[in-house]
């Protein structure tokens, strides 16, 4: 069996649907970075499936590190954020939280 881009695109619409799924379904601030790290993952995968099999350039591994370089950056952040409702509030839970200022 020859794996091809509708594959990659399948995997990579899979991927999204749960990412967004878990954005939209959790309360825990940590359970929705989760589900970014999962979309911006999706993205990346067809970036580089793009690249491989329409154009055979390298424009999609280089959106692909920009992604990464993206997710690493939003990951620091948002786990600062995460931290600090944590001592402020006692709890990582979104709902509960609706401001950092007390």
């Amino acid at each position: 069996m020859n794996v091809g881009l509708p594959h990659f695109l399948t995997v990579s619409a899979a991927l999204f649907s749960l990412g967004l799924f878990a954005v939209m379904s959790r309360r825990n601030a940590v359970g929705i970075l989760m589900g970014v790290e999962l979309m911006l993952n999706a993205a990346s995968i067809n970036f580089v499936a793009f690249s491989r099999y329409v154009q055979h350039g390298i424009d999609g591994q280089i959106m692909s590190a920009f992604i990464i370089v993206l997710a690493a950056a939003e990951a620091a952040v948002a786990l600062a954020i995460v931290l600090a409702m944590f001592r402020n509030f006692g709890t990582v839970n979104a709902d509960t939280v609706q401001s950092l200022k007390q």
